[in-house]
Parts: structure tokens; sequence; C-alpha cells
């Protein structure tokens, strides 16, 4: 990946978390996540402090993307040597295979969605009939008193 800091790249280059924070526009707790997580490498200054090379906000760019595609950070991880040098992902044999496996598994959690909402339909409709049928009843009762 190219996320983490360079041997050799002057300190004027790289940026502590909150300036990648502020460049990426996430917080730096989400940043503290995808270094947890994998997704993000960080080297340290003499201080201690966390530096990143300036790809890092691509890379975070990156991440974003994919998270909101719904793949998982596992899966992200797997992903973001695909996805270097720009939007998107590098059309490789294991990133059209992560992509396809995604969507199937989006269709399928669409197929039961549509399926649980047919049945709470199916329930609606028939707690409809009843409250029509019970007001019925209800106004026979009043109209033979």
């Amino acid at each position: 990946m190219g996320d983490g800091v360079r041997a050799g790249r002057p300190p004027a280059e790289r940026m502590r978390i909150g300036e990648l924070a502020r460049r990426a526009g996430v917080s730096t707790r989400v940043l503290r996540y995808y270094e947890q997580r994998g997704l993000l490498r960080a080297g340290r200054d003499p201080n201690g402090y966390r530096v990143y090379d300036p790809g890092a906000v691509d890379t975070v760019t990156r991440i974003r993307e994919l998270l909101a595609t719904g793949l998982s950070t596992d899966a992200i991880r797997e992903l973001l040597p695909c996805a270097q040098g720009g939007p998107g992902l590098n059309p490789c044999a294991f990133s059209w295979c992560a992509v396809e496996r995604q969507m199937a598994q989006l269709d399928a959690e669409i197929a039961e969605l549509t399926r649980r909402r047919a049945a709470l339909a199916a329930y609606a409709r028939t707690m409809r009939e009843r409250h029509a049928q019970d007001e019925a009843l209800a106004a026979m009762s009043l109209r033979s008193a």
C-alpha cells in the first residue's frame, strides 16, 4: 500500500494525523480505526507522533468509497492494493471476484428484504380487514342498542 511513510521522504512532505484528517474529511478517530484494521499505515516521527505520506489522502478516499459499497474492512484490506493510482479498482481477477461477490450478496439481501416486506404487507392487509370488520360490528351493535 502506498499509504505508509516511506524511508527517505523529506519531513515537509509528511503530515501528522490531524492534517490527514482535515485533508481527508474524517476524524482522527476514524484514521486510528483504519490503522487498527490494517487499512492505513503510519510511520512515527522522532516524537512518536503518527506521520503519513501525501498519498494517504487518496488511500482514505478509496477506503471511504469502498466502505460506501458495503464491503467489510477485511475485504477492503485485501482490495486496497487494487485501488492504487486513482478512483475505483484496477480490473484484476481478484477485484472482479470481490465486486461480483459483493453484488451477489446484495442481490440476496434485496431478495430477503423483498420477501420480508411482502410478509409485512400481508399482515398489514389482514390488520386493515380485521379493523374494518371490528368497526362494522361496533356500528351494528350501536344501531341495535
